[in-house]
């Protein structure tokens, strides 16, 4: 039986136990087992002193019914998805030597409650991977035989504690004399490193081996009482905050350290003799963000042992010394990116086999390195290297995962090799000067998640066989010069997600096949090609989509409502970033685009997954303002510009209220500006200029924070911030401040009698004969009477109207 369903059991499985009074151990590890082990609440298991369940799919809450075994002295139910509070009692369980509740997620207590000191015989703690709160009670201090403790990846909270300092509590005098390893990594804890790190020195009895405290909040500097912890062996404080100089002194005694990982602390410089010996051989280490510089790091050469080298933002400068390729053969991954490091690189990189190599964002120039053995993973971006990409790098490296070569000076062609390397995940030749075609063999990698080719020269039609990439997820061949259409192979790329086309000379339709094929589609950018045609209902089956840019084509017809349906722009992003690209080693690419908003052009990066836009500007769109557009609750980037729109602007526009820039200029808009508009309340660029747009402007809210540049050319607009004035605006600044609308009553009666009586007196001609006959005359003066009525109505409507608003 491979599984076993507890649930369907229910609740006899537990008489199931009770039949076996003298059973001493359970094991259950990784057995399949699903369904509940919270409900019983009577065993009668005496003599049970281990059970283990770990490794399952045992979803329920967490089994009360293991407080009543006194017995137990190893709970390990660690893997499953048990959830639920753990009560404080637990910690009574007097002869409990092993715990294990690791990565359960959802299992919450309080620390302070549960680890009051009960477990007088515990040896292994290990609680990580679930949602402890609160800080950890120095109470710990008692449980003498202490071996293993973790509590990462929580949600504890406070400094840490004093709970290694001298207990009377235990038969020993000093520290916990079994404590092996401690691994507190991925909390929220902060303060300083405690006091008695710097007792260190006087300790004889402590041995431990690994000490893990990276991803929190911790300040301040390292003690150089570190230095003294002869037996450790690992110490990782990865992305704290701390500060200070280390020096030789920290690592006196470090001579079984093996692994040191402190990179993401800013704050720590590392100050040593040039002529500096460590006492160990490390195996992994990454002092990342750490300053390290300027120059190459001598004591480098001494480390024989070392397979991993985080050196990334580490502010060395120069060149890298020859004696470094003499200790590099052994390494497996290598990063020194970020730094100021200058000169050429051997045309040969010594590496092993399957290292991954990381030489980005530096001052290297010359021709493209290749390794002597095939690595995984090659980013050589952002330098300054020249020249053409080796014709059989392919065959150089047939197991690589991983190309970075962006922003080079590269030049030539893509070789034909490149689809030699089977196992390609990510592509990025982007921003070089690549010319001739996009060759047709990138179709021969079926892992290929992201290619990106854009900013070269490359000139052609895009493969009909990139349509073989079913796992494709980003596509980026902008700024080139590509022509032909859409290749029809396309519809088959379901994975898509990004797909930027961008400011080449594609034309044709867009096709109806893309609403139906890319239902994953996040980003359409074709902007600045020849694309022709109408927009078609089928767009509205683009569900994932959040950027929608066919800016400056030749596209043409009325705006489809169906617009209004897309469905990811109708609720506001969350905001959790989105990454698109693979995640190798210690490093995550970020994939980029460039929007268009505010009058100018942005690269989003980090927050890309927030932007939600639609841009049709610069083509030859008609008809009438798309009023459904107002559905989409969580657009952010609205740009209709110069196009031929007409129509007015509808009131429920105000409905976008997540509206940070919106661009309606030079179309044929007319009527009023709504008076809503002044409730959106992001909105921080507006340009409605050169349309025709009469009326008052809403001058008030969100509206007076804008200036005349984004009415120009509305002849027909009036008010603030236009110098032109609204009628009746000299005799309300000549009156003050107008406390009655009575008195603009009287002044427009005034005004429209004025109009009638010119009216009457304009015609005196026929007076003679009104005269003759009086019915005559009092039909006409009585139409006349009718005229001013009517105009004062209609003065006294637009009044309340604006007051209203």
């Amino acid at each position: 039986m491979n599984y076993v369903n507890l649930s369907m059991v229910g609740p006899h499985w537990a008489e199931a136990l009770n039949k076996l009074p003298f059973l001493i151990e359970l094991h259950l590890h990784d057995c399949g087992l699903f369904g509940s082990v919270s409900s019983p609440s009577s065993i009668n298991l005496t003599s049970l002193s281990v059970i283990r369940i770990s490794d399952n799919f045992l979803n329920s809450k967490f089994p009360i019914w293991l407080l009543n075994l006194s017995s137990l002295v190893s709970i390990d139910v660690s893997y499953n998805k048990l959830y639920g509070q753990i009560s404080p009692s637990f910690g009574e369980l007097p002869n409990l030597q092993h715990l294990d509740l690791s990565w359960n997620m959802n299992l919450t207590g309080s620390c302070s409650q549960m680890l009051r000191g009960s477990w007088k015989k515990i040896e292994a703690l290990n609680l990580a991977g679930n949602n402890f709160l609160g800080t950890i009670p120095s109470s710990i201090g008692s449980f003498c035989n202490l071996k293993y403790l973790n509590m990462s990846y929580n949600a504890l909270t406070g400094s840490l504690p004093e709970f290694l300092k001298e207990t009377k509590n235990c038969s020993s005098d000093g520290l916990l004399p079994e404590l092996l390893y401690l691994d507190l990594s991925y909390n929220q804890l902060n303060g300083r490193l405690p006091e008695w790190l710097s007792q260190l020195e006087k300790l004889t009895t402590l041995s431990l081996y690994y000490m893990w405290l990276g991803r929190n909040e911790l300040n301040g500097s390292l003690p150089v009482s570190f230095g003294q912890l002869s037996e450790l062996v690992l110490l990782e404080v990865t992305e704290n905050h701390l500060t200070g100089i280390l020096s030789e002194e920290h690592f006196s005694k470090s001579s079984k350290l093996k692994v040191l990982w402190m990179d993401g602390n800013s704050g720590l410089i590392l100050n040593v003799s040039s002529t500096w010996v460590p006492p160990f051989q490390i195996t992994y280490l990454d002092l990342s963000s750490c300053n390290l510089g300027p120059s190459f790091p001598t004591w480098l050469k001494f480390q024989k042992e070392a397979i991993t080298l985080g050196l990334s933002n580490a502010s060395i400068s120069g060149s890298i010394p020859n004696w470094f390729w003499n200790i590099s053969h052994q390494l497996w991954f290598l990063s020194l990116s970020f730094n100021q490091l200058q000169g050429q690189l051997p045309n040969q990189l010594n590496m092993t086999l399957g290292a991954s190599i990381d030489f980005s964002s530096n001052l290297f120039e010359g021709p493209i390195p290749l390794p002597k053995s095939g690595c995984l993973s090659l980013d050589l971006s952002n330098n300054k290297f020249s020249g053409p990409i080796p014709a059989k790098i392919g065959e150089s490296m047939p197991h690589l995962r991983f190309l970075f070569l962006s922003g080079n000076q590269i030049t030539g062609i893509i070789p034909e090799s490149i689809g030699y390397m089977q196992s390609l995940r990510i592509i990025d030749l982007s921003r070089n000067s690549l010319t001739g075609s996009i060759p047709s063999t990138i179709s021969n990698c079926p892992h290929l998640s992201m290619l990106h080719l854009g900013k070269n020269n490359l000139s052609g039609t895009i493969p009909k066989s990139f349509g073989k990439l079913e796992w494709l997820q980003s596509l980026h061949l902008d700024k080139n010069n590509l022509s032909g259409e859409l290749p029809s192979s396309f519809r088959y790329l379901l994975s898509l997600e990004i797909l930027d086309l961008s400011y080449n000379s594609l034309s044709g339709n867009i096709p109806a096949w893309i609403g139906a094929a890319f239902t994953s589609l996040r980003i359409l950018k074709l902007r600045s090609n020849k694309f022709s045609g109408g927009l078609l209902f089928e767009l509205s089956n683009l569900s994932s989509l959040h950027i929608l840019d066919l800016a400056e084509n030749n596209l043409s017809g009325s705006i489809p409502a169906c617009l209004g349906d897309l469905k990811a722009m109708a609720q506001k992003q969350n905001i959790s970033r989105y990454t698109l690209g693979v995640s190798y080693t210690r490093r995550v690419y970020d994939d980029s685009l460039i929007v268009t908003a505010k009058g100018q052009d942005l690269e989003y990066i980090k927050t890309l997954s927030l932007i939600i836009s639609i841009d049709l500007s610069s083509n030859n769109f008609g008809g009438e303002f798309p009023k459904d557009v107002t559905k989409l609750y969580g657009l952010m980037i609205l740009n209709l510009s110069r196009n031929h729109i007409n129509g007015s602007i509808p009131e429920n526009i105000s409905g976008l209220h997540e509206l940070s820039s919106l661009d309606l200029s030079s179309n044929t808009l007319y009527g009023l500006i709504p008076w809503s508009m002044s409730l959106l309340t992001f909105l921080s660029y507006l340009n409605l200029s050169n349309n025709n747009f009469s009326g008052k402007i809403p001058f008030t809210g969100q509206m007076t924070t804008f200036s005349e540049s984004a009415y120009v050319g509305n002849p027909h607009l009036c008010g603030p911030p236009l110098v032109a004035k609204c009628q009746g605006d000299d005799l309300d600044k000549g009156q003050g401040i107008v406390e009655d609308e009575n008195d603009d009553d009287s002044i427009d009666q005034w005004f429209y009698f004025s109009i009638g009586l010119g009216f009457a007196l304009g015609i005196l001609g026929p007076y003679f004969v009104l005269a003759i006959k009086k019915s005559w005359c009092e039909a006409y003066f009585s139409i006349v009477d009718k005229i001013v009525y009517r105009s004062l109505c209609l003065k006294r409507g637009r009044a309340l109207h604006g007051r209203n608003h």
